[in-house]
C-alpha cells in the first residue's frame, strides 16, 4: 500500500501533464511481454518490425519485465503540461549521477547496464540517442492518436477537479486509488509499502496508454510526486478513424472547416488537429477561430493546453441527413 499525505499546499499544486518519454518506457514493457498487453497487439505487430536492426539493448535492459520498479531518471516527471520528447530528453540528460545510480539500483544488472554505469557522462548521451531512435520507429507514427486520447482525459479530469475538488477527482481516477477525507491518497500496491507526506511538493497526474491497468508512482526525492494512470477510453485507442464530414456540409462551411469539425469527435488541441488533418498549425488555428466565432466550437483551457470541442449546433449539423438527390 502506498499512502500519500496531501496538505492544502499539495492540493493547490496538483496538476496534470502528458509524457512522451514515459510512453517510451511503458511501451517497451508491452513489446517485451505482448501476451500481457493484448489491447496493444495491433500496435506491437506494426512497431516490432520497425525496430529490427537497431541497437536498443541498453534501453530494453533498463526496462525489466516482470517489473517491480523502474528507474525514475528514464522518464523524469515533466515540468510542463504538454512537453515534447526533446524537452523531456533534455531533462533526462541533465539528471544528476547520484539519481541515475539510485535508479539503476532498482533493476537487475546486465553487461549493457554495467557499461552504462561505468561512464555515465558517455552513457547518458548514448541512451538519449537510443530513445530518439526508438521513438521515431515505434511511437512517432502513432503519437497524434495517443496524445489525442490523453488530452481528452486531461480535459475530463480538470472538469472534475473544478466541479468537485480532490474528492471528486480521485474518486473517478482509478479503482486502486482512494481519497481519504483526512487528506491521504491511498494506492493499492502489493509490491511497495510507502507512507509519506508530500510536504508541499504537490502532485503530478499523468495519463499513460501503455501502462496497462497498473498504477505507476514516483514519490522519492528529488522527483515531483507523480501518479501515472490509464486514461478514459483506452479500449478505443486503436479503433477506426473519425468519420468524414457529410459532403453537403463541405459546400456550406468549406472542406477545411468541415473536416476540422469531423475530426473533433472528441476534444483536441490545435497541434493534434494539425497532425490529424495534415494542415499547418497556423491554418488550423485560423479556421478554429472562425468556427468559434460562428458558435460551432468551444474552447477549454487545461493548464497551458487549450482543447477545442464541437458545440451542440455543430453536432446537429454533422448529424443532419444528406438531402436526397434530385
Amino acid at each position: 500500500m502506498i499512502e500519500l499525505g496531501l496538505s492544502v499546499a499539495d492540493l493547490a499544486a496538483t496538476r496534470f501533464a502528458l509524457s512522451p518519454l514515459w510512453e517510451v518506457t511503458a511501451s517497451i514493457r508491452v513489446l517485451k511481454s505482448p501476451a500481457e498487453h493484448t489491447l496493444h497487439r495491433r500496435w506491437a505487430k506494426a512497431a516490432g518490425p520497425r525496430l529490427r536492426g537497431r541497437d536498443l539493448r541498453l534501453l530494453f535492459d533498463l526496462v525489466p519485465v516482470p517489473t517491480r520498479g523502474l528507474p525514475a531518471f528514464l522518464a523524469p516527471p515533466p515540468s510542463t503540461s504538454t512537453p515534447d520528447l526533446a524537452l523531456e530528453l533534455a531533462a533526462m540528460r541533465t539528471t544528476g549521477h547520484d539519481e541515475v545510480r539510485a535508479g539503476l539500483g532498482m533493476i537487475p544488472r546486465t553487461p549493457a547496464i554495467e557499461d552504462f554505469a561505468a561512464d555515465l557522462d558517455a552513457g547518458l548521451p548514448r541512451l538519449e540517442t537510443a530513445i530518439a531512435d526508438y521513438w521515431e520507429a515505434a511511437l512517432a507514427p502513432w503519437w497524434p492518436r495517443i496524445r489525442a486520447l490523453c488530452e481528452r482525459d486531461l480535459l475530463y479530469r480538470s472538469r472534475l477537479l473544478a466541479e468537485g475538488g480532490a474528492k471528486r477527482l480521485f474518486a473517478d481516477l482509478h479503482p486502486q486509488i482512494r481519497w481519504d477525507p483526512s487528506g491521504t491518497l491511498r494506492i493499492d500496491n502489493r509490491q511497495w509499502e510507502i507512507a509519506e507526506a508530500l510536504g508541499g511538493r504537490g502532485l503530478l497526474l499523468v495519463p499513460t496508454v501503455f501502462g496497462g491497468e497498473r498504477i505507476f508512482s514516483v514519490v522519492a526525492q528529488p522527483w515531483t510526486p507523480t501518479v501515472r494512470y490509464p486514461p478514459r477510453g483506452l479500449a478505443t485507442l486503436w479503433s477506426g478513424e473519425a468519420p468524414a464530414a457529410p459532403a453537403a456540409l463541405d459546400g456550406v462551411l468549406g472542406p477545411t472547416r468541415a473536416a476540422l469539425l469531423a475530426a473533433l469527435a472528441e476534444p483536441a488541441s490545435t497541434t493534434s488537429l494539425a497532425e490529424r488533418t495534415g494542415l499547418s498549425a497556423g491554418a488550423v488555428s485560423q479556421q478554429l477561430g472562425l468556427l468559434h466565432r460562428a458558435g460551432l466550437v468551444s474552447r477549454h483551457r487545461t493548464g497551458r493546453l487549450v482543447l477545442y470541442a464541437r458545440t451542440l449546433t455543430a453536432e446537429a449539423l454533422l448529424e443532419a441527413p444528406e438531402s436526397a438527390a434530385p
